[in-house]
Order: C-alpha cells, then structure tokens, then sequence
C-alpha cells in the first residue's frame, strides 16, 4: 500500500510523487480537501500530486496538465456515461495539441480535481464540455509554439507541433512538450479566439476511434461504483416507508440480533441497517420488524391526464404567437383536433444505482455515478454539516442513464449512514428501489388543432400543454434520505425543459403554443432522456401525418413542401433514400382489413436550434392480440461536426432503441399508496429478439459546430412509430405506451 498523503510534502516531492508536471494556475484546495488519504477505486491509499491544481474553468490548466513523459491528463467535468466522451474528448483536445490519444488520460468528474463544466445532460457533453477542453487544448498548443519560437529562435509561424514536439516547418530538431513547459505552468486564460486546426487537416477528429473502455466492460474487469471497496466499509441498505408520506411508529431492534454485525441507523424517518457482509444486511433490511403510519398521499396513475387537464395551474404561459392562430382555425373549413398523453416513466436503468461514502468529522468522499457530481456537492456537504470544500465527490461509472435515476439518492443514503456509523458505507439499491423510489420522468398532456389552406400547406397551427414546471433555479432535485431525516432540502420539482418543440418545423403563418402549469407532479419528477421534446414532437408530427392525410399527400412529400431549412430537408430526404420511400398518398393503405404491415415518418430539429433528425419506420401489427412489431428503422442524424462516428453511431442507436421501449411497453402504474409495478415483469422493455434492424446515416459538417447526440435521435420515434401504425391497421394511437390492450380497443372503435 503507498504511504498516505503528507500535508508537508514539498512542492518538489509533490511533483516527484506524482510524476507529473502540472501546469495550473496554483488555486490550493482548503486545508480539508488536501489532508485527506485519498484512494483509489479500490480503496487503496495513495497522494495524489495534482490536487493543488486549479479547478477555473476560465484557465488552460484547469483543463490540462502535461507530464514528464510527454503525456497529457485531461480533467473534464463533464462525465462518460456509456456516451464515448472519454475517446471523443481525447479526439478533440489530441487534434489541437497534435499528439496520439494514446498519449491521453482524462479525469471526468472529481470534484477535487476537475472545472466544474456543469452537469453531463441536455447532450451537452460534447457541444459545452468537450468544446471547452478543445479551446484549452488550442490555447496551450499556441502557448508551446510561442515557447519553441523563442528558444529556437523562430517566428511561430514557422513552427508545427506534430507528435507531441513543435518541429520548424522546414525540418530539423525540435523541442518535446515536456522539454518545454519543464516546472513551468501556462498561466493563461483560455483564448476563445485561439484558432482551430483546419478540417481539412484532421488526423484524429472524425475517426472511428474504439473506446478505452469497453475491453474491460466485455471482459467483466471494468471498476463500477458497484466495485468499489474500502477497508472497514460496511454494506447499508435502506428501509423505506410502507406508503408515500408515512411515517415511523415502532422499530423493534430485536428482531435483527441474529444477524452477526447487523447496526440500525435511525434519523427521523431514514432508517436503515448495515453489516459487514452484504447478504447479511439484505436479510436484516427484510427482517427489521417496523410499524408506519397509514399513508395515502397519491392521487393513482389513472387519474394522472385529469389532474393534468383540469388543474389548478400554478399558471398559464404563451411560448409562440405567431400571426392569428385562433382566427385562421375558425375560418377554416376543416380544421383537425388530437389529444395526447404522455405518462410517468422510470429511468429503467438494468443495473441498480450504488454510492460508497465514507464520511469523517472533517472531510467526506463520495464515490457515486453521478451525472452532476459539482451540481450535488453543496448538498451532501448541507446534508453532513461539512462546508462545500470539505466534501469530494469522485465519479466512478455505474448503471446507465440518461436523467437522474437513483445514483445521487443512494449517495445521499451512503452519507448519510457512514456520518452516523463512522465507516465507509456502500449502499447499493435493490429492484424494487430503482423502480419504485428512482425520479420519474414526468406525464405530459397535450392538445392540438391545425389546418389547411386551398393549396393544402398547413395555415393554422394551435399546441396546448399541461405540463409540470420545473422550479425556477433549483440547485438539485430533493433527494430521499435527507427529506425521510427531516432535513432542509431546497424544494421544487426538477423536469426538464419539457416544453420546447410544441410548435411545427414547418413554414406555418398562424401558430399558437401555449402550456398550463403545475407546480408540482404525481411523482418526485426529474429529467429522463430528451425530456418533453419526444412527447411534444410525437404529437406535432402525428398531427402533421394526419394533415397529410387529409390532403391525399405523401407523408414526405407534404413535409418537404412546408420545410425551408435545407439542412432538414437533407435529412428527410436521406432518411427516405435509405429506407426505400415509395411515394403514395398517405392514405393508401391505412385501414385495410388485411394489410398488417405499414411505414410511418417523422423529423425533428431538436430544440428548434441544435441537431436534425428524420426516421422511417416499418412495423407489423397482429390485429388479433394487439401487438406491434417494430420491423426496420431507417434514420439520417446531423449534429454539424462529428468527432467519433463509431460512438456517434451507438448514441442514435441506443437513442432509437429505448424510445422504442418507452413507446411501446413503459408506464409507471401507482396507487394511492405506492408505485406498484416495480420489478421487470410488470415493468417490460424491449428484448433482445424484438430488436429491429437499425440502418442510420450519419451527416458530417466539418466546418459547423459539434452538436448533441446524446438525446435528438429519440426525439422522432414515437411519431415515426405511430404513423406507422396507423399506416398499417388505419388507427391512431394517442396515448403512450401502445400497449397490446390500447391497439385491440382502437381497432375495435373503427
């Protein structure tokens, strides 16, 4: 085991220790952040020669520290979910400093060593986190330059940096990063004007890189949160309450005794047993007699689209007018009206969330998967009485998601227990919690009216919500173990922003959106993948469908002839292209008796301002059980700049695939107590065998800006799915999930 780190350690032996030189701007951490023994995934002892390091966002060695060696360590805030940032960031910074992403290691995450960029969501990881780390990259590059420039006695413009040295243009001996920058540090802010390599030059950006990780993932060697181990951790896990709201009457510690080790931790309502053997503490958690209250707070998921619709509202908002909406739909001769619902979904992570904290009276690290590691800090370190700079949240991979599942509440129970036993403490959540306790994603209803004019292009245009709203400037979403203890939690709810893309992509001259509010949801809510933007485009493109329809117009072809951003055109017409688009009018097929097969389309510009996403889609419909089958998928995706089309590929794939589950199978279902279907059975997703082929062509902008690709892909497939549907069997499904159930009884209405 190496020695612990020492608080008096020169400046020297910190280097040496560490066998880095690092080149930050010297902002040192408090006392409590640096006396620390910090470990490593596995609970080994070790210093660590860079927290002395800046954490400015604003400076070059926030971001970067070059090595003896020659080699570079990234620190990036923004973390690698299962999304490829830890090659595609690696791509981004090797390109401007001209060296291998073999030379590369990076850091995501660790609240005592990295810029706090924000948290890993809204598919920012690239477009923000990476774009960040790429313009220190470009800074530092020009700093070496002008190094070299001097102690060669050059004009920059006469250098190169290839490999890791700035080499003279014209050939001849060179100077290594590590020769260069030897104990100095950059001392520079982060030049937004610093230039990018050319395009037309890259050698590592638009590469198909593999990923570092997955060798491990396939081989189960991979360090999760999950496998993280310290020496005297104990194994928590957590009781909680019979129903929503209720409360503790007895607990008989009694009836845990026979389980060797077993201690029951107690504060107000949190309650919870820990051991030193996991199994042992499983059994413990089910044995531990406890009485609640009675508890009956929920309102129960089928009066979920009521509450929505008939309020009370926390308020109403216009989010477009544009032209006279209301007028044009009164004067027009055959207007069409759709509602849609939307329900409460769970993050359906495979893996269970899991936290290890391990809490002093002075200082608490938090080994969590968290997507927002700087976001939650101030809360644990409110929740444990520690000051902000007391407490270091270090990420380490866990189950995926895209939103806030459980990861940052099984670190809140972590923390919690290990303050009060005095020992690391890791809790990993059972099934049951994931699905019963994770944040919800939240119910959306909506309501849409549209038109056409004498040259059937849509002439008016009307989108109502009933959403929840996320509360104004909320620093985290309230998290369960500090809310049972009776601690103060900031309070509000956390959605997303789920109200964009109620309005049509298309050239319309009268559109209306507007949203009623509630200031709260059926279920504790927070950001699920795309979040609103796949409920809202599902109903603006089936509405769109549906106008199509009625003007006996091919699905496409009506879109293209209402569509003037061409890069949208581009990708509808590739995504037909690659599916095999047969133009008919829409209504060609829909509703014959014996046709069981049919294709649907739709597209998104997601968030009106980012990425461009059109889907094709064949599915079958058995008319007899109600089941939907997914067939083939054809997408085109443009994010502008793609850095890794490998990872790029995966993200749309993954993207398509579970929308298609939440479309097809997904619904939380409560009662008035509890939320009922908490385990796989009753909560089904799609299978391996129902998978579809997925054909995607992805859309390279070298010289535009690297967009999100974490989120758009989901953005069309409902729609795309249901226009299918309705293609195929002449129904239209309304409400999500399209469960066997809801098909049958569309059917049987026609």
């Amino acid at each position: 085991m190496n020695a612990p780190f020492d608080m008096q350690m020169s400046r020297r032996q910190l280097l040496k220790a560490g066998g880095a030189l690092v080149v930050t701007l010297a902002l040192p951490l408090s006392v409590h952040a640096t006396e620390q023994v910090l470990r490593d995934k596995r609970g080994n002892a070790q210093p660590h020669a860079l927290l002395d390091k800046t954490l400015d966002v604003s400076a070059v060695d926030g971001f970067i520290a070059i090595h003896q060696d020659g080699t570079v360590t990234l620190f990036s805030g923004k973390v690698d979910l299962g999304q490829g940032l830890r090659i595609a960031i690696r791509q981004m910074a090797a390109e401007e400093l001209g060296i291998g992403v073999d030379k590369i290691e990076m850091i995501e995450g660790d609240t005592a060593l990295t810029p706090d960029q924000g948290p890993t969501a809204g598919s920012s990881g690239i477009m923000r986190g990476g774009v960040q780390i790429r313009q220190a990259a470009a800074t530092a590059r020009e700093a070496l330059i002008a190094l070299a420039a001097e102690r060669l006695q050059k004009q920059p413009s006469e250098l190169m940096v290839q490999d890791g040295v700035v080499r003279p243009r014209s050939g001849g001996t060179g100077l290594s990063y590590a020769e260069l920058v030897g104990g100095k540090r950059f001392n520079l802010k982060v030049d937004a004007k610093a230039p990018l390599n050319n395009p037309t030059a890259y050698r590592v950006v638009g590469k198909p890189l593999l990923r570092p990780d997955v060798p491990a993932k396939v081989t189960g060697t991979h360090t999760y949160v999950h496998d993280v181990k310290l020496p005297g951790m104990l194994h928590g896990r957590v009781l909680r309450p019979a129903g929503e709201g209720a409360q503790i009457l007895s607990v008989d510690e009694s009836s845990v005794k026979k389980f060797p080790g077993v201690k029951i931790v107690r504060i107000g309502d949190f309650l919870a047993v820990a051991a030193p053997d996991e199994w042992d503490a499983i059994q413990a958690a089910a044995a531990l007699k406890v009485v609640w209250s009675d508890a009956g707070k929920l309102m129960g998921h089928d009066k979920v689209e009521q509450w929505l619709r008939n309020g009370p509202f926390d308020g109403a908002e216009t989010l477009v007018n544009k032209g006279n909406a209301a007028a044009a739909l009164q004067a027009a001769s055959g207007k069409l009206s759709a509602s849609y619902y939307w329900p409460p979904q769970t993050h359906g992570s495979i893996g269970p969330s899991c936290a290890v904290a391990d809490v002093g009276a002075r200082h608490a690290t938090i080994y969590t998967a968290s997507q927002g590691t700087h976001r939650y800090r101030p809360a644990y370190a409110q929740m444990l009485g520690l000051p902000n700079e007391a407490v270091r949240l270090v990420y380490v991979d866990g189950a995926g998601c895209y939103g806030m599942n459980g990861h940052d509440d099984a670190a809140a129970d972590a923390a919690l227990m290990s303050k009060a036993l005095g020992k690391p403490v890791r809790v990993q959540w059972s099934r049951q919690d994931e699905h019963g306790f994770d944040p919800k994603g939240p119910p959306q209803a909506l309501t849409l009216e549209a038109a056409l004019g004498p040259d059937n292009a849509i002439t008016a245009w009307r989108t109502e919500m009933w959403l929840p709203r996320a509360t104004a400037s909320l620093p985290t979403v309230p998290l369960l173990a500090p809310q049972a203890a009776g601690m103060p939690q900031p309070k509000g709810i956390s959605t997303g922003l789920i109200s964009q893309n109620g309005d049509p992509p298309y050239d319309v001259a009268n559109v209306s959106v507007g949203v009623y509010w509630h200031d709260s949801a059926p279920l504790r809510p927070a950001n699920i993948r795309a979040p609103g933007k796949i409920a809202n485009i599902y109903a603006v493109e089936c509405m769109t469908d549906e106008l199509a329809a009625r003007a006996g117009i091919d699905p496409l072809a009506f879109r293209l002839q209402s569509l003037k951003d061409a890069r949208g055109a581009e990708v509808l017409r590739r995504t037909a292209s690659l599916f095999g688009w047969e133009a008919r009018a829409a209504s060609a097929s829909a509703g014959s008796k014996t046709n069981k097969r049919g294709r649907g389309i739709a597209y998104s510009h997601y968030k009106h301002n980012e990425t461009y996403v059109a889907m094709a889609m064949e599915v079958e419909v058995d008319r007899s059980s109600g089941e939907i089958r997914v067939l083939r998928v054809a997408c085109a995706h443009d994010c502008g700049l793609i850095i890794n089309p490998d990872g790029l590929r995966a993200q749309v794939e993954g993207s398509i695939l579970q929308t298609i589950s939440r479309s097809l199978f997904e619904e939380i279902r409560f009662d008035t107590r509890r939320v009922q279907n908490v385990d796989w059975a009753s909560y089904p997703i799609l299978t391996f065998p129902a998978m579809p082929e997925v054909r995607i062509d992805l859309i390279d902008r070298p010289t535009m800006p690297p967009l999100g690709g974490g989120e758009a892909a989901a953005s069309p497939v409902t729609a795309a799915l249901a226009n299918a549907v309705w293609d195929a069997v002449g129904i239209r499904l309304r409400t999500v999930p399209f469960t066997p159930e809801r098909v049958k009884a569309a059917l049987a209405s026609i």
